[in-house]
């Protein structure tokens, strides 16, 4: 992509999240998220009323009565997006692709972050660790995000989600507010992972579909190909029988999708790429505000 296109590309996408973040979202992020960001202050004794969640069961086990952790609010949280690369991004039958999609939500959540005085940094994955890309603030460094967001070429083309999931496990040391942006298509094996991640982090799923992986419209023969794996299979979308089975594979994969998240307690929404994003995370943002 040329430079002078880049920057037209950056510059549309800046007007439009930058806006959003300001103008809409502004009180919402700042009130789901503020004190999610902890940090560690000391332990006493367990009291009646409080989390149990909170128990310290090393000191419990020493001191042979139960304690808890302390912690107090960090001034400045870390917000880290984890934003799925891989070949299925690249599907679109309607008004945008999922990578356009995925590349408004990113924009958006970055300058919220900043205007919340926040850092904030990207990880983009496939079934790899493609790029890591630190947490810093200021306009400066969220532009240079939404440039990578714009022209980033992964090396491949599969989905592992609990590979990055891992990654931010152990990568990121502290407590951080974590946006994992996926379609979700791909390997479903990510429960252990999540569950590890999100009682370090606080995990927030944003899900980007398009509208003809949900239902499958009649329109005859059609060869379908796997962005990820490259294999082509023809399908009779004329078939009744073909159309419903194709529609209970997503409700079934959808299901398992939010069980997942739902066992590890992890908040999420799921937006098509015909729709307007906005609402959607408003509504999840006031659920946790």
């Amino acid at each position: 992509m040329e430079t002078s296109e880049l920057l037209k590309k950056v510059r549309r996408i800046e007007i439009k999240t930058r806006g959003l973040s300001k103008n809409v979202f502004a009180g919402q992020y700042h009130s789901a998220f503020k004190g999610r960001g902890m940090a560690f202050s000391e332990v006493r004794e367990y009291q009646y009323g409080d989390d149990i969640r909170d128990i310290d069961w090393n000191v419990t086990a020493r001191q042979n009565t139960p304690h808890i952790k302390i912690f107090e609010e960090e001034r400045e949280m870390t917000v880290m997006l984890l934003v799925d690369v891989s070949g299925s991004r690249e599907f679109g039958t309607d008004v945008e692709t999922k990578q356009e999609m995925i590349t408004e939500i990113a924009a958006t959540m970055a300058f919220s972050a900043i205007q919340n005085n926040d850092k904030i940094g990207v990880i983009f994955f496939s079934d790899r660790i493609e790029k890591y890309i630190p947490p810093q603030k200021g306009k400066k460094h969220v532009l240079a995000i939404i440039s990578e967001l714009i022209q980033f070429e992964p090396v491949e083309k599969g989905t592992d989600i609990g590979r990055v999931l891992q990654y931010i496990t152990n990568a990121q040391k502290k407590r951080c507010t974590t946006f994992l942006i996926s379609d979700f298509v791909g390997k479903a094996d990510y429960q252990n992972a999540l569950n590890v991640a999100s009682k370090k982090h606080d995990i927030v799923a944003i899900q980007v579909y398009d509208p003809r992986e949900k239902s499958l419209p009649d329109v005859g023969l059609v060869k379908m190909r796997d962005a990820e794996t490259g294999q082509t299979l023809w399908i009779d979308s004329s078939s009744r029988k073909v159309r419903d089975t194709y529609n209970k594979w997503w409700e079934t994969s959808q299901q398992k999708v939010n069980d997942i998240f739902n066992k590890s307690r992890v908040d999420s929404v799921s937006v098509a790429t015909n729709e307007d994003f906005v609402p959607a995370l408003i509504g999840m943002f006031k659920k946790r505000g």
